[in-house]
């Protein structure tokens, strides 16, 4: 039995205790300071507000003060914050990390630098751990097309945990596989990363299609609006793939789960798709984002950071004024809070230019 401590109880967090007590793991779920009402539902019903479903009896809850409790003899430590709170809890583990624990992060998003280099939160985490410790710890990212309630009620769920450490990959990995819940690894952590961040992003834009219908009074019509979704889909891999050149990712790894499969997941609901829709419909993002008070939207903070540093990348000759249409666009919709306006002729090395190689 391996003792699992996770730092956050958010929906996601734990969802993750099913498989992992289902491998008859012992798992400890402590809350955030925005916990709080989560696991006291927890602890008095057995009941996680969010999820909807009983928490397996392997899963104990643990207020934020008795963290030092919860982490005591911990062999594995995930973070389970969102990507607002990737820096609070690197500065949490600081203090609670023993030399030897391996820490799995589940947070998808990136940070920018001054300059627009982009960094995975993953590193951003450990950035927060002192040196010393810091490199006497593993760390490692769980990804891939996942929706927290079919994990928790055990549909046939693919994921992919990444690391720079095949070795350790491969131990985490054996402790979440289940005849449900199945594991693929991989060591391209760049990668994986930032296939997880942008597919945020790019699902927002997926929620464009349905709002334009709601916008002409066509929701209810026959005839969809797949053609359009379908091309924005086709862009955001082609995006993919220049992450990758650009970021020193595999070029293979967008074609599979942690591209595009967590893409199509992503763009199937949810919240992202959600503020998109809104958009779609004619509102401003700023009008949208009204609309849903104290929604966290990750696909929006994650356009805000990857979009916003695209201008800086270009302005320093690392990336062309083409490249990246599609995110470009989005952080003109979201960070600028213009109209969609979406710039066609600009996608799949642009309109003019394809006229152009007809022979």
């Amino acid at each position: 039995m391996t003792t699992v401590s996770v730092l956050g109880s958010g929906i996601m967090a734990t969802a993750l205790a099913f498989p992992l007590s289902d491998n008859g793991h012992d798992v400890r779920l402590i809350g955030t300071h925005l916990d709080r009402e989560i696991i006291d539902s927890i602890k008095e019903r057995g009941v996680h507000p969010g999820l909807d479903l009983e928490v397996p009896q392997a899963a104990s809850a643990f207020q934020l003060e008795e963290a030092e409790e919860a982490f005591d003899g911990a062999d594995v430590v995930m973070s389970g914050v969102n990507s607002f709170g990737v820096r609070w809890a690197g500065e949490q583990l600081s203090s609670l990390l023993e030399p030897g624990m391996h820490v799995l992060s589940i947070a998808k998003g990136m940070e920018a630098t001054e300059g627009g280099d982009l960094r995975i939160l993953p590193e951003v985490l450990a950035g927060e751990v002192p040196e010393g410790l810091r490199e006497q710890v593993s760390w490692s990212a769980i990804a891939g097309p996942s929706i927290a309630g079919e994990v928790a009620v055990r549909r046939d769920t693919c994921v992919v945990f990444a690391g720079r450490d095949a070795g350790v990959l491969e131990e985490m990995s054996g402790l979440f596989r289940t005849p449900n819940y199945h594991v693929w690894t991989s060591t391209d952590f760049v990668g994986v990363e930032v296939c997880a961040a942008a597919k945020n992003c790019y699902a927002l834009g997926a929620g464009f299609m349905e709002g334009i219908l709601d916008r002409e009074n066509e929701s209810e019509s026959q005839y969809r609006n797949y053609d359009y979704g379908a091309a924005l889909f086709g862009q955001a891999t082609r995006e993919f793939g220049r992450f990758m050149e650009l970021l020193g990712g595999e070029s293979e790894t967008p074609y599979g789960l942690a591209g595009v499969g967590d893409m199509f997941v992503t763009s199937m609901g949810g919240r992202n798709v959600k503020v998109g829709r809104l958009i779609g419909s004619g509102l401003r993002f700023s009008e949208a984002r009204e609309r849903m008070p104290g929604v966290t939207l990750e696909g929006a903070a994650a356009i805000e950071v990857i979009g916003g540093a695209l201008p800086k990348l270009t302005e320093r000759g690392i990336i062309g004024a083409e490249d990246f249409p599609l995110m470009r666009h989005l952080h003109a919709v979201v960070g600028a809070d213009e109209p969609l306006n979406m710039p066609w002729h600009t996608f799949f090395g642009g309109e003019e230019d394809s006229k152009a190689g007809k022979g």
